[in-house]
């Protein structure tokens, strides 16, 4: 159906209120072309889109066809009668979304076990698991600028869904008509309470993975939520342990509009203006920011000299491996340790996780993939200890399979604790990591391309750089396209030189083309020198085509 029907059709529909129609007749035709010219992507990560009418956007009618979609396929499994479990976070609509996809199972006789408060993504992960469900959904965009919501699902271990059973599960998606949908009404009897329980259980589980480190007294936290789910679960691990935390006050309520910044992003420094601010006339030794679904961490340290640094992902991610690598080996390594990351995260890790004798895996990127490994460890009799990508993800412990920024909140400030207790800061720890293990430098590189000229440019760039003659000091070139190893085709390609690579890869829920960069030296000053040669190569890369 071309989009012009598509249009006609959402406009005359019955289930559309009088609000939602007087938004679409206020559109240009571009507009129309661009809500209506394909239907919202389903893959592995869900949904994720612009909050608007339009079935390539995120509304209610869009989120209740994935849920028929999911119902009825569990429903095809036989494992429907094991229930839905389903949280949200902070964003606008969040909750409405959610409330739809419970009535939604409810209407197919599934029981839908609902959040009854904001939750982190991690805790839903958990909560599947522990309350023995089929599958889990969460309503989030992660860390997307406010116009932005999602949909995640979560199978019975907690981990996202396979490619295989995205692909099953959008074939009964794709039989649900838009917008009308054909479930029937809504059992509230179905619709179950997910309280404080689960939340004392998800805790407590989080504090079970501390190393134990003594808090010092004079350890001052700072702490911005970023108006998103991690304020009371963060708090109340960090409360646990004794910890001194001053929370933004500007960013501590939960607000989808996420009024103090431009995106509640904590890769962006911009997102930590305001704890900076606060900390340059106190003294705060840590600044932790989480995203709105809690599930990324970013961390700005303060120098000797009273400066603050605003880490990477993936100079947080070295510091947190170490630090668990070396207080597992105080405590003695449990049988085949491992380390999981992702393809386009810092080699650092490896060559810190080699010095312990413990095994580095590489996954494809999302940490969807790391989930997976953590259920193949378990039936191998293999440990895993650390997973974490370069985009902030982290986790210690099997009680979730995603990335919790709780857990590595508690781990961040009690290295930070560990630190202030031998006159050192983190920025001081991680130069001891480099002189060591070598100087890594990475950085990323986001090219937002929006609409339908967006996605064929970025179709013609990824082309291009396939067909390009080798680079200079280019010493393999990865095509996971082609499909590497045990590791499914993805859309991404890696130069690699004898210093460093270069990774390009299209956005799976964003209209970007993201390169990640990384460049090794004897020198800080040569693996910068290194980065900034290659941050040129690409500018320039992408402005010619």
């Amino acid at each position: 159906m071309i989009y012009e029907e598509k249009y006609k059709k959402w406009l005359s529909s019955s289930v559309l209120s009088d609000e939602e129609k007087t938004e679409l007749t206020s559109l240009s035709e571009k507009e129309i072309e661009d809500r209506f010219y394909e239907d919202l992507a389903f893959g592995t990560g869900g949904l994720r889109g612009v909050m608007a009418v339009g079935s390539n956007r995120m509304n209610v009618h869009t989120v209740r066809q994935a849920t028929e979609g999911l119902a009825r396929e569990l429903l095809d499994s036989q494992s429907a009668d094991r229930g839905v479990v389903i949280g949200y976070d902070s964003r606008n609509r969040s909750a409405s979304f959610a409330r739809a996809s419970a009535e939604v199972l409810s209407a197919f006789g599934i029981v839908a076990y609902l959040f009854d408060h904001l939750c982190p993504t991690p805790e839903v992960s958990f909560a599947v698991r522990h309350l023995g469900c089929a599958a889990g959904i969460v309503i989030t965009a992660s860390h997307n600028p406010k116009e932005y919501n999602g949909y995640k699902v979560y199978d019975s271990e907690g981990t996202q869904i396979s490619p295989a059973r995205a692909a099953r599960i959008l074939s009964f998606i794709r039989a649900v008509p838009l917008p009308e949908c054909s479930h029937g009404a809504a059992d509230p009897s179905l619709i179950r309470t997910v309280g404080d329980d689960v939340h004392t259980a998800y805790v407590d589980r989080v504090l079970e993975e501390s190393t134990g480190i003594e808090i010092p007294a004079d350890l001052h936290v700072l702490y911005t939520p970023l108006h998103g789910a991690g304020n009371l679960p963060v708090r109340r691990v960090l409360s646990a342990l004794g910890v001194r935390v001053t929370v933004v006050e500007a960013q501590e309520k939960p607000n989808g509009d996420f009024p103090t910044v431009k995106s509640p992003n904590p890769e962006n420094r911009e997102a930590f203006d305001l704890a900076i601010a606060y900390a340059k006339e106190h003294p705060v030794d840590l600044i932790l920011g989480t995203d709105p679904d809690s599930d990324r961490l970013g961390l700005v340290v303060r120098e000797k000299d009273g400066a603050f640094t605003v880490l990477n992902g993936n100079e947080t991610g070295s510091l947190l491996a170490e630090f668990v690598l070396r207080k597992t080996a105080e405590r003695g390594m449990p049988n085949d340790p491992r380390i999981v990351k992702t393809i386009v995260t810092t080699e650092l890790v490896r060559e810190i996780a080699t010095a312990y004798g413990v095994k580095t895996e590489d996954v494809l990127t999302g940490f969807k993939y790391i989930g997976d490994k953590i259920k193949e460890y378990e039936q191998a009799g293999a440990s895993f200890l650390f997973g974490l990508e370069e985009s902030y993800g982290y986790l210690k412990g099997t009680y979730a399979r995603d990335k919790d920024a709780v857990v590595a909140a508690m781990l961040a400030v009690e290295l930070a604790a560990e630190c202030k207790a031998e006159g050192i800061t983190l920025a001081d720890r991680l130069q001891t990591i480099h002189e060591k293990y070598g100087y890594y430098k990475e950085q990323l590189l986001t090219f937002t391309l929006k609409g339908i000229e967006g996605k064929t440019r970025i179709e013609t760039l990824m082309a291009h750089l396939r067909a390009l003659p080798p680079l200079l000091g280019e010493r393999e070139r990865i095509d996971y396209s082609k499909g590497i190893g045990t590791l499914p085709k993805s859309d991404v390609l890696k130069f690699v030189f004898s210093d460093g690579w270069i990774a390009v890869r299209p956005s799976g829920t964003e209209p970007k083309i993201k390169f990640y960069l990384a460049a090794k030296g004897k020198s800080a000053e040569i693996s910068e020198k290194n980065l900034a040669d290659r941050i040129e190569w690409v500018k320039h890369t992408v402005e010619m085509k």
